[in-house]
């Protein structure tokens, strides 16, 4: 995760893009996937699994899998736990319909780290392992995996590592000192102009350049040099460190020295650990060894490797937030990029050198350009193979498999996301869909199938994160690519100095209200959580059936994700018109599945219907393209894949500093390129569109009009799965979004075209899988009527008759009706109406049916409601809560911050009231009961009997069987998240919030209905 108050990006916490350029591992990717997940640990739904169990019973739907279900990131106070108190809490997650649990040492509350005692208590203790056995015993009994950190807090860091050690993360500094022509400079070598970070106490001279000031090349922060002028004075630097050195007479000089030392990096909100952890390289191999040995030495008990095997999920690694004022480094980076490039490093280092997140200095501008390229494409080529690789592969020897957030550093993260087991995003720090579209580009081209996201941290809104805005959040993330979330968090009970309502591992932050929110029984919440888990668990078991498909993907030449860069047309003119894509890198290309066949990239996978290749947007869009890229392009478009290009392709530049003769050998290949029937070349994103359509490329998903509807799409045997979601591409997008009414076309693409197709609804809130009523079809594709709410999901699958153990087998349908709903009812084609109506419904048969509706009672909106209230309040330590029960009569509904009894009040509401249904009340009516606004969670009970769950975003629940004539009985209990109380009970921290509004405030209306057999 990412700090809410740093640079957010696709590069590190403090340089959102400000050096280099795209990075790849071109170099052994194919190799690097190689090693194959362990089955006990790959955390997905085979798709061969999911396909039988669609066939038997819709009970992989309504009861999902633990494996399937959300888990929580588990902060703990490093080893200061109780086992008793670790096994109540895995009690707690499972009771609550959670999968399992991430264990991270994160305690950024917490400002006196003494009180934890690190050294006795610490990440990776007697008592921390101790912790670890028993949540795994634990999960092992309750039927859940326990997931990991490779050490405490982040980035990676072993205890016991100093800053100066071999393993240690490095950087590269600068010293600088400017003459004059014909200036001679005579003393010690120029020193680092920053001070090394505390505990660093050895640094090492690289090299000592000579460079001529060229005005020509100056930017706003970079000084302008000219290559040619390079020199290296390294070996005129005598023993004591002294250099002496005449500049030539021309021009203005600047002599540079660069020296590589430890960075001196602990992990974040340390310590944790006496001695203290430092982080490791993560471009070296010592780096990733000195990890791995850690575990192996100091923590992976006989115990602990048994319970893994019984419990254990995966590893974890944060995103890769390295800090440094200069350059990060690896003392092998030289020699690696001279294997890359077949160049030497050094006459091109000044370019790539940076202070303080800033480029320092420039050659001409194009060059430049390719020699960053060049340098950031090796440092990830030894980032993915050295780091990645490297822990994936050690994972497995344990039967686990590795998770890791691999952004933060500039690499071709899309290819770190197909070396890993499972890539994971987050709903913090992505700026919109497109990043989560980085990943799953990666993870399907190398045939995974879990892309996981660190769901639910918003800045300053612990205890006052509610799930509405949770569900709102993941809904869009969900339809670009997400099938699994890691929600942020379920924090330890208590900590040293923790106040009520116990322990939050990110608050207070900075004194105020922190980021990431301490789900758990200490929330008035909590007791409806299961619906919640439910859900996700159902959206979780859909987005991991079967392959995912997606219409085109989008080659990127930079590699980077969380950079909040889309795709032209795609992003804001294709998605909100049905269309999906996804981004893939060069090396994808070269994997073993990403042949063609039928047109089609990747058939067995996402199965893209055409590769969209546009100028490189971290370039100011210049169209750049590999040599390697473009023999790869050749290849996939002689084999039949259609290819749209967006700009000036036959004037291509190379992305990295071209070898003699490679730009012309280049152009020479796209022309090759452009000439074939199946690539287009535009020069205008308005025509991307037209010439996919000229192509015959079409989306899977298609409405007649732009809507904020997006999609994914899920193939297995035996059905298309089609997830859609009034969603939005990112949080801060304006004007909200709004609610949608209108019809939505589907491909069918499953095998056995020659049976009949019937589309069926999933609703992930009930479990229920029904089949629609009403529909039409024509040439492989459904249409359907898709009405949500901002937010709000509708789940569609496409199958043959009976599937799912659907009883209507081929039944006719509804073509069109004037009536405002069409269902089946048990086997009898039903429609309804909110009004005595005469109905005429057309049927798939070819018969025109009249029904006639019996009279229906006006909507009834509740007079007096009895309020019963469980207030929160601190109890007699920081994780014990007391409750104080208040009893109110209510006339109107109002938040409860505008009741005076309770405008401080948080906890569990349930309001009582009831209806009086008519004498000619019949088993042909029924009712829908609205509640209007509700804030956060809430659960309707009729007559004593639960009703089925409630939509969050759509707080409407069907009634109807639950009613009967005469007097009925309605209780809708309600819980509110904290925030109310902890403004008086801890206005130091959130006394500057106002107060919230949370409750019942309606308006609350039982609407009824009649409806009537069409067909039987």
């Amino acid at each position: 995760m990412r700090e809410p108050f740093a640079q957010v990006g696709g590069v590190s916490r403090r340089a959102v893009l400000a050096a280099g350029t795209t990075a790849g591992i071109a170099a052994g990717l194919g190799a690097a996937l190689g090693a194959a997940t362990p089955a006990a640990a790959s955390g997905h739904v085979d798709g061969a699994d999911v396909a039988d169990a669609h066939a038997r019973s819709a009970d992989w739907f309504r009861n999902p899998a633990r494996a399937v279900r959300p888990k929580f990131r588990w902060w703990w106070p490093d080893g200061l736990v109780n086992a008793d108190e670790i096994a109540r809490e895995v009690d707690q997650i499972a009771d609550a319909g959670f999968g399992g649990a991430e264990i991270a040492a994160v305690h950024h509350s917490v400002k006196d780290k003494s009180l934890l005692d690190p050294a006795h208590h610490g990440w990776g203790s007697g008592p921390w392992r101790d912790g670890v056995a028993a949540a795994l015993r634990r999960a092992a009994r309750r039927g859940l995996t326990i997931d990991l950190t490779l050490g405490p807090s982040w980035p990676v860091a072993v205890p016991g590592l100093g800053p100066d050690d071999e393993a240690a993360a490095k950087e590269l500094v600068h010293g600088r000192a400017s003459l004059s022509g014909g200036e001679t400079y005579r003393g010690p070598v120029p020193p680092p102009l920053r001070a090394p970070a505390a505990g660093v106490t050895r640094q090492r001279l690289l090299a000592v350049q000579a460079a001529r000031v060229d005005p020509a090349y100056y930017t706003r922060k970079e000084t302008g040099l000219d290559l040619s002028s390079v020199q290296d004075l390294t070996a005129s630097v005598d023993a004591d460190g002294a250099l002496a050195w005449t500049a030539p007479a021309a021009g203005e000089w600047v002599l540079i020295s660069c020296w590589t030392r430890g960075c001196g990096q602990q992990p974040e909100s340390g310590p944790h650990s006496a001695p203290a952890a430092y982080v490791v390289d993560h471009l070296d191999p010592a780096g990733a060894a000195a990890v791995t040995d850690f575990w192996e030495r100091r923590l992976l008990t006989p115990e602990l490797r048994s319970l893994l095997k019984s419990a254990g999920g995966a590893f974890f690694e944060d995103s890769v937030e390295l800090e440094t004022d200069g350059l990060t480094w690896t003392a092998s980076l030289p020699d690696a990029f001279a294997r890359h490039t077949g160049r030497p490093l050094l006459p091109y280092l000044p370019a790539v050198l940076l202070s303080d997140g800033n480029q320092v200095f420039a050659f001409e501008a194009q060059l430049t350009r390719q020699i960053r390229h060049d340098f950031w494409e090796t440092l990830s080529d030894l980032f993915n193979r050295h780091h990645v690789r490297a822990l994936r592969d050690w994972a497995h020897t344990l039967g686990m498999s590795l998770r890791a957030q691999p952004y933060g550093l500039q690499t071709d993260a899309i290819a770190s996301a197909a070396i890993l087991d499972i890539p994971e995003g987050e709903s913090l720090g992505f700026k919109n869909l497109d990043d989560y579209r980085c990943l799953a580009g990666g993870r399907d081209m190398a045939g995974h199938t879990v892309l996981s996201c660190e769901a639910g941290a918003y800045n300053g809104a612990a205890y006052s994160t509610t799930w509405d805005r949770f569900l709102r959040t993941l809904g869009g993330a969900y339809a670009a690519g997400v099938n699994q979330t890691v929600v942020h968090g379920f924090s330890y009970a208590t900590a040293p100095g923790a106040s009520w309502p116990g322990f939050a591992a990110f608050s207070p932050y900075n004194g105020g209200p922190g980021f990431g929110e301490s789900w758990g029984p200490r929330q008035p919440t909590w007791g409806h959580i299961a619906d919640v888990a439910a859900y996700l668990g159902r959206v979780h078991a859909v987005l991991q059936s079967g392959v995912a498909r997606a219409d085109v993907a989008v080659l990127r030449q930079t590699g980077y994700a969380a950079t909040g860069i889309g795709a032209s047309w795609f992003t804001a003119t294709g998605v909100p018109l049905g269309w999906t894509h996804q981004f893939v890198s060069g090396p994808l290309l070269d994997l073993p599945g990403a042949g063609v066949s039928g047109g089609r990239l990747a058939p067995a996978g996402p199965a893209y219907k055409a590769l969209f290749v546009e100028g490189d947007f971290f370039y100011s869009s210049t169209p750049t393209l590999a040599t390697a890229d473009a023999r790869r392009l050749l290849r996939l478009a002689e084999a039949g894949l259609p290819i749209v290009l967006l700009g000036a392709f036959d004037q291509a530049l190379t992305p990295g500093v071209p070898d003699d003769g490679e730009t012309a050998l280049l152009r020479d290949l796209l022309a090759r390129l452009l000439a074939l029937p199946g690539v287009v070349r535009v020069t205008d994103k308005a025509a991307v569109g037209d010439a996919l359509g000229r192509l015959g490329v079409a989306p899977d998903v298609h409405h007649a009009t732009a809507s904020t509807l997006v999609n994914a799409h899920r193939a297995t045997r035996d059905a298309d799965f089609y997830y859609l979601c009034n969603g939005k591409h990112a949080e801060t997008v304006k004007p909200p979004v709004a609610a949608i009414d209108h019809e939505v076309t589907l491909r069918h693409t499953r095998r056995g075209r020659g049976t009949a197709t019937v589309p069926y609804q999933l609703d992930p809130w009930t479990g229920a899988i029904t089949r629609l009523a009403r529909y039409t079809q024509h040439d492989g594709e459904v249409t359907v009527r898709v009405a949500l709410e901002p937010g709000q999901v509708m789940i569609v699958a496409l199958g043959r008759p009976g599937l799912f153990g659907d009883q209507n087998g081929s039944r006719p349908h509804v073509l069109d009706t004037d009536a405002p709903e069409a269902l089946f009812r048990g086997r009898r084609l039903t429609v309804r109406s909110t009004s005595a109506d005469v109905c005429t419904t057309r049927l798939s048969s070819g018969r025109t049916v009249t029904t006639t509706l019996p009279p229906v009672p006006a909507p009834i909106v509740p007079q007096r409601w009895r309020l019963d209230v469980e207030d929160r309040y601190p109890g007699t330590s920081a994780s014990r809560t007391e409750l104080v029960h208040r009893t109110l009569t209510l006339d109107t509904l109002l938040p409860w911050s505008r009741i005076p009894e309770l405008a401080d009040s948080a906890g569990v509401g349930r309001y009582r009231t009831s209806v009086d249904l008519p004498s000619d009340w019949t088993a042909s009516h029924g009712a829908r009961l609205e509640l209007g606004q509700v804030s956060d969670t809430a659960r309707v009970t009729v007559n004593g009997t639960r009703a089925p769950a409630v939509d969050r975003l759509h707080p409407v629940v069907d009634v109807g069987p639950l009613l009967r004539r005469g007097r009925n009985l309605i209780e809708v209990e309600v819980a509110t998240p904290l925030v109310n109380r902890l403004r008086v009970t801890q206005p130091a921290v959130f006394g500057a919030l106002a107060r919230q509004d949370h409750g019942l405030m309606g308006p609350v209306r039982l609407v009824p209905y009649a409806q009537a057999i069409v067909a039987g």
